[in-house]
């Protein structure tokens, strides 16, 4: 199939390169480009805005916004009378009467102007890939990095990028509808060059801001709450219990999150990311939990020299295992308790080179599932959802043919163990449109097998009166017991010395 991208002349980025290379290494793919003046592009002082955040946030200069010299782009040139299979339209200025058009659009409006513009005002755009008026792929994109343009323009490009080449393989995934009104309004005009230096400014004041505020907060900083369930869980209840949550303590120099508990020998024991700020990374603790709370506190049972979190444990053939999530060693690795809630020796790495975030397995339908969002090509953390299956949990893993099998920053990534009620298999998962962690969703998995999942996001908590922390991060429950956690302030004058 000879594919042709349509782009813009006078503003080749990195981006288009890399899709390019992507597209030519594709089986029976043969890629071309067709680059012309578009017209209605991003003014010049994009760029500036773009150099100070480079700046301010210490952010690399090599990412996918990086300009290139339309000379990057020769080995996929292609002269005026080739005729394509199918163009990929970035400009959305060709005529659909010609040829096979897929037209690329953020929120119903072509180029990347238009997304930025979307960027800038604070909006979570759905990339759609359409034919015709028709719907082949779509996604809604994200970023761990709000208020940062460039980081966030880069993270989404990269993300369109994974749309296109899962649409190109016949692998497009489909987007689960929210249980609230989507955003609504009028695609938002690009700035005027005057009011994106007020942006500028006020990104530099953010930037001092937040300078001070870090040395007077440890910032992130995180609690665990919990509550005895009386029969009736998160899943049933699908709102916040009357009772509210208590809190698992901390002495304000870490922070726990993640929280997984086990109920294993009669005994409930709690498994966490156990944050030292002054470490700057994060080991795994456990504390046994009785009816009244926690019995001592969290003492460390797994630490390596990276940072680990999402202790996800469960109990198998009489013993228990842990796959803690390790993106920053780019593996999955698979622990087992030889003293439990201690002595892990690892027993396997299950998946490697990768940056998968939060693995979550679950056995279902005669085969282990491990669920996890994958950093592919750059991106965010949490927008695209990736599978794995294996006949055994110990493995081997092999990659669903349809990866990543959804592109949603408000659905995608893991939030605590999936549950089985009445035949249907329920997920928790991330809404980080507003901000990491910021919501708790669940989400009902109607169909999952070689084929493809499609899941249909049922209910979606946020913080309030009974949870007063600023996010909604995690689910789980084992004995009775179930755990949320989410962020809080933590005054860095009350840290006290421990350990």
């Amino acid at each position: 199939m000879q594919v042709s991208l349509r782009l813009d002349s006078e503003c080749v980025r990195a981006f288009h390169l890399l899709l390019l290379q992507c597209l030519a290494a594709l089986a029976q793919v043969e890629v071309s480009v067709d680059a012309r003046p578009a017209g209605d592009g991003v003014p010049g002082s994009v760029a500036a805005l773009f150099q100070l955040e480079t700046v301010l946030h210490g952010l690399p200069a090599d990412g996918l916004a990086k300009r290139l010299p339309l000379s990057a782009l020769a080995p996929y040139r292609t002269q005026p009378s080739a005729s394509p299979d199918l163009v990929i339209d970035l400009c959305g200025d060709l005529s659909l009467e010609v040829t096979r058009v897929w037209r690329v659009t953020y929120d119903g409006a072509a180029g990347e102007a238009a997304l930025l513009a979307l960027i800038l005002d604070g909006r979570t755009p759905i990339a759609r890939i359409e034919e015709n008026g028709a719907t082949v792929a779509e996604g809604r994109l994200g970023t761990e990095y709000g208020g940062i343009a460039l980081a966030a323009f880069q993270d989404m490009l990269a993300r369109t990028a994974s749309l296109i080449l899962a649409a190109v393989t016949g692998a497009a995934p489909a987007l689960p509808v929210l249980p609230e009104p989507t955003q609504v309004g009028a695609s938002p005009q690009i700035p005027s060059p005057t009011k994106l230096g007020i942006r500028a400014g006020k990104a530099l004041a953010r930037r001092v801001v937040q300078k001070i505020y870090h040395l007077c907060y440890n910032a992130p900083h995180w609690k665990v709450g919990w509550r005895q369930t009386n029969g009736r869980d998160l899943f049933d209840l699908r709102a916040h219990p009357a009772s509210g949550w208590q809190e698992l303590p901390d002495d304000g120099s870490r922070f726990y999150a993640d929280p997984f508990p086990i109920l294993y020998q009669g005994q409930v024991t709690l498994f966490v990311e156990d944050y030292i700020h002054r470490l700057g990374r994060a080991i795994i603790s456990a504390v046994p939990f009785g009816p009244a709370g926690p019995i001592g506190r969290p003492e460390p049972v797994l630490d390596l020299p990276y940072h680990l979190s999402y202790p996800f444990v469960f109990e198998r053939d009489g013993e228990v295992w842990m796959v803690p999530e390790s993106c920053a060693n780019r593996t999955v690795d698979l622990y087992r308790a030889t003293a439990f809630p201690g002595g892990w020796v690892k027993e396997a790495t299950l998946l490697s080179d990768i940056v998968a975030s939060d693995a979550t397995l679950v056995e279902h339908g005669g085969r282990w599932w491990l669920f996890a969002t994958v950093r592919d090509r750059g991106g965010a953390f949490s927008d695209a959802l990736h599978l794995w299956s294996a006949p055994d949990f110990r493995g081997p893993w092999t990659p669903h043919p349809k990866n990543p099998v959804l592109v949603d920053i408000a659905s995608a990534r893991p939030a605590g163990r999936m549950v089985e009620r009445n035949g249907q298999l329920l997920r928790p998962v991330q809404d980080c449109r507003r901000s990491y962690g910021a919501a708790l969703g669940i989400a009902r998995v109607a169909h999952l097998d070689l084929n493809g999942m499609e899941q249909v996001v049922e209910t979606i908590l946020t913080p309030g009166a009974l949870w007063n922390g600023r996010k909604l991060h995690t689910l789980n429950e084992a004995g009775g017991l179930e755990f949320i956690d989410g962020s809080a302030i933590a005054p860095r004058w009350k840290q006290q010395v421990r350990r």
